[in-house]
């Protein structure tokens, strides 16, 4: 039995020339399936997320309802929202066609600017100010997060949300309901 380093350089080039297409064509599906599992609205439609300064661009452009998924990157059910909750056509259509989604992590460390101001990250909170003021100091992950047309923060919603209880939840803010119907009230006619 010959062993590969036995081979002359002459076999092993010829080995690596029936290889690197193989190899070429496993690195070009392990890159679709990726895409197509992030949500990418080019391959398969999905949630168009933004960064809080595009959605801000976008903004000035067309003046829409901002919903923005806070999460970290530990949090395993901010995880578990982005597989299956995120991933509901019926979620990503409605979404895409009320608001402007936005992915935020709560600990960047990044200073973040909205409505001319900037917020830093502050180590005694572990979270980066924004986020804070967004979910008005309860610091529970995933939680969404809903403003108005004009950039008013209309409130968070915590913690993980199935399909079931998203779709009517952004109806409630997205259809202005919260303006007339108690969250409460809404909750007991339509999450079962």
């Amino acid at each position: 039995m010959v062993s590969f380093a036995e081979h002359s350089p002459s076999m092993t080039s010829r080995i690596l020339h029936i290889l690197k297409p193989v190899l070429l064509l496993v690195c070009i599906l392990t890159s679709a399936g990726i895409r197509v599992y992030a949500g990418d609205p080019v391959n398969g439609g999905g949630i168009k997320w933004m960064t809080l300064p595009d959605a801000m661009h976008a903004y000035q452009l067309e003046h829409k309802k901002i919903f923005i998924d806070v999460y970290t990157h530990w949090c395993g059910w901010c995880k578990k929202m982005d597989a299956s909750t995120f991933r509901d056509s019926g979620v990503a259509d409605y979404m895409n066609k009320n608001f402007y989604a936005v992915k935020f992590d709560a600990e960047t460390k990044d200073t973040v600017f909205f409505k001319d101001k900037a917020y830093v990250f502050r180590p005694e909170y572990k979270a980066n100010e924004f986020a804070t003021m967004i979910l008005n100091g309860q610091m529970g992950y995933p939680t969404s997060v809903y403003f108005d047309e004009d950039l008013n923060l209309i409130g968070p919603v915590p913690g993980y949300l199935t399909t079931e209880q998203m779709l009517p939840t952004l109806r409630y803010f997205g259809e202005n309901l919260y303006k007339t119907t108690d969250w409460q009230e809404y909750i007991k006619k339509n999450l079962h």
